[in-house]
């Protein structure tokens, strides 16, 4: 397996895009009520990230035909904006956000309330929020992809939730794409992280069983049960003691 390690410089241009990506989430998240469409939503992406002179990274990847994927309540991942899908109080949804600037991309996911949820929706939330964080925290110099996946199971398993095992993360650099890929849970993988990697960490995790349906349209991603499901991403850099996330503003 060939990972790309990258320089400060390049990890810099990272940077720049993921601090891209993080102000269209922030725009996103304001803008996320009862009554919008998600086609309504892309469009605000798209609009933000060409206006800071970069190039939606999904936009076409694989023939994607929008900005963002954006997945509502049971879709785990790759939903397609449409005019016809339409948020109500109580869903939550998946925003997925890639954008490249000078060669170089950045990638991050989040999960938003639309106005007020439940209980059970809230609690999938906040620990497919902490698995994110705690995967991250394993993240330094040395340390392996089993360690990342290990937290994120750890997490789900004494919380009974389940976990999306067919989708992770994965490296990031100049295509969103690179080595490694990045298990959700334990798979024995001793492949070490080593500073100067970026990678893209993204838990996903629902509140029935592991089982996923992929759409009609052979994008979307759904919980074969209906059960809902939340997504949280950062791509970060792998330093001597820890990480840098990129995909947030400082």
């Amino acid at each position: 397996m060939s990972i790309k390690k990258k320089s400060r410089y390049e990890i810099k241009l990272m940077k720049n895009a993921g601090e891209i990506v993080a102000i269209t989430h922030q725009e996103l998240k304001k803008a996320i009520r009862p009554g919008i469409s998600t086609k309504e939503l892309d469009k605000i992406a798209y609009d933000i990230i060409t206006s800071h002179h970069a190039t939606p990274t999904f936009l076409g990847y694989d023939g994607f035909p929008a900005t963002i994927c954006a997945s509502v309540n049971e879709m785990i991942v790759h939903g397609i904006p449409s005019d016809d899908i339409i948020l109500k109080e109580g869903d939550i949804i998946s925003i997925d956000i890639g954008a490249t600037l000078n060669g170089f991309v950045g990638d991050s996911a989040w999960t938003y309330p639309v106005g007020e949820i439940d209980d059970e929706k809230k609690r999938l939330l906040d620990l497919t929020e902490k698995a994110l964080f705690a995967a991250l925290a394993t993240v330094k110099n040395g340390s392996t992809l089993n360690d990342v996946g290990g937290a994120i199971e750890d997490i789900a398993v004494a919380n009974k939730l389940g976990i999306v095992r067919q989708y992770g993360g994965h490296g990031v650099g100049t295509k969103m794409h690179e080595e490694p890929f990045i298990y959700n849970y334990r798979v024995g993988d001793k492949t070490v992280l080593k500073t100067g990697m970026t990678v893209a960490i993204e838990p996903m995790l629902m509140l029935g069983k592991d089982d996923v349906v992929v759409a009609k349209d052979n994008w979307g991603v759904y919980t074969k049960d209906g059960s809902p499901a939340a997504h949280f991403e950062h791509t970060i850099a792998v330093t001597d003691d820890g990480y840098q996330i990129m995909t947030c503003l400082d």
